[in-house]
């Protein structure tokens, strides 16, 4: 049975402000730091940008359905170390592709699991696996980087250029495929439908659990993609990666228009607002500022969109006339 989700894949004006800000942004650039358009450092941008980019895309299915993982940073680290262990250890690079992939989408399992069969707060085990993931990668490297990579192991044993191609052509691609689902395929409205009302949902015959699972596992498995997309980059791999990532993707989708408490948002809205925290990031070096306004700058943003959003979704009293 099929459900409709009402204006939810639509982009209204709520969608349009992290592009809106970007543009704002790109034009107080141009007039204070015009080196910031060079070629070389808008390829860097988008390069540097694209893992994050594909790790917002599954947040995004998960924050539709009312839901929130903020251990993203912690599974990207995971899925960073294994598949550099596994190429390091002699495996196939195809082959530690797959089994990075499956290690997110069980981490994700995991999550869903407990949120969607236990019934526990999403921020509550997400809190938690975000530390306990971390602390385990910390035991198992004791906190060296992984090293001693083969030859091949940077952008696939590719020349730079194609690599970087690769990289940004494989998020572009996700982000539209991502679009088209929840525009036009009916698990797209089911997302939608489970995070408007989940009751309402499952009346209408659907499985919101299930659904919710579905939606962290598909985190899981994009958030280990764009671990391996990472990895690629470097020739050696820290088991730091993805501290922080929590929040700018968070950032960025609700920045882009998605409800914190689901039924509401656009993929395209989350890429724009990806866009917008990249270029904020690296704009901030270019006019001269500290880089660690970054992270004060993207708490500001989540702060601003959630109060956006609940004032929006608050219901208005009645006024009460006196005779």
């Amino acid at each position: 049975m099929t459900v409709e989700s009402g204006s939810g894949t639509r982009v209204g004006l709520r969608d349009l402000g992290a592009a809106v800000a970007l543009l704002i942004l790109l034009a107080a650039l141009a007039a204070l730091a015009p080196d910031f358009f060079r070629p070389s450092n808008l390829r860097d941008l988008a390069v540097s940008n694209a893992p994050a980019a594909i790790v917002a895309i599954g947040l995004t299915l998960v924050l539709l359905t009312g839901q929130v993982d903020i251990s993203v940073g912690s599974q990207f680290a995971i899925a960073s170390v294994a598949y550099a262990v596994l190429v390091k250890a002699g495996a196939p690079a195809v082959l530690a592709v797959l089994a990075a992939l499956g290690l997110g989408a069980m981490l994700g399992l995991l999550n869903g699991w407990l949120v969607a069969r236990l019934g526990m707060p999403s921020v509550v085990v997400t809190l938690a696996t975000m530390v306990v993931w971390r602390d385990a990668v910390r035991w198992y490297t004791e906190g060296a980087w992984v090293q001693g990579l083969p030859v091949g192991f940077q952008w696939f044993g590719l020349p730079q250029t194609a690599g970087e191609v690769v990289i940004v052509g494989l998020a572009i691609v996700l982000a539209g495929l991502a679009a088209y689902v929840l525009q036009s395929v009916v698990i797209g409205r089911w997302l939608f439908a489970v995070g408007s009302d989940p009751e309402a949902a499952r009346l209408s015959g659907l499985r919101p659990p299930v659904i919710v699972m579905g939606g962290f596992v598909a985190l899981g498995a994009l958030t280990a993609l764009a671990a391996v997309l990472n990895d690629v980059r470097f020739s050696q791999v820290p088991p730091s990666a993805g501290i922080g990532l929590e929040l700018k993707v968070l950032a960025a989708a609700v920045v882009g228009g998605t409800l914190i408490t689901g039924g509401r948002g656009t993929v395209l809205g989350t890429m724009a607002g990806i866009a917008l925290l990249g270029t904020l990031g690296t704009g901030l070096t270019f006019v001269g500022l500290s880089p660690f306004w970054e992270k004060a700058a993207q708490g500001a943003i989540i702060l601003v969109a959630a109060a956006v959003d609940s004032a929006r979704t608050r219901p208005v009293r009645p006024s009460v006339s006196r005779a």
